[in-house]
């Protein structure tokens, strides 16, 4: 297994809603290996330390448990500067 370093970035359903209120809920559901970012009302970030398999497994894990605990949310970047073209390649696969 190996780590891999990306962030997710995603667009929360309710503008409305502090994400800060997210923070603890995503570290107890598998996000406690990432920090995450809460700077805008709308959105939230999360920078991703994750061990895993291969790249698509660390991206597809880490959106699973986003998604356990933001149901609504919806991803809209995905980055990483530490993984090779075919694991790139594999990413935009997946995140389309």
């Amino acid at each position: 297994m190996k780590d891999y370093d990306f962030t997710l970035k995603f667009n929360l359903p309710d503008s409305q809603v502090d994400p800060n209120e997210y923070v603890e809920q995503l570290y107890e559901n598998g996000c406690d290996d990432a920090l995450i970012g809460v700077g805008n009302k709308g959105y939230i970030a999360l920078n991703f330390m994750r061990e895993a398999s291969s790249v698509s497994e660390a991206i597809s894990s880490a959106i699973t448990d986003v998604e356990r605990v933001i149901p609504h949310a919806t991803m809209i970047e995905a980055t990483t500067d530490s993984v090779r073209l075919t694991d790139k390649a594999e990413i935009i696969r997946y995140i389309r």
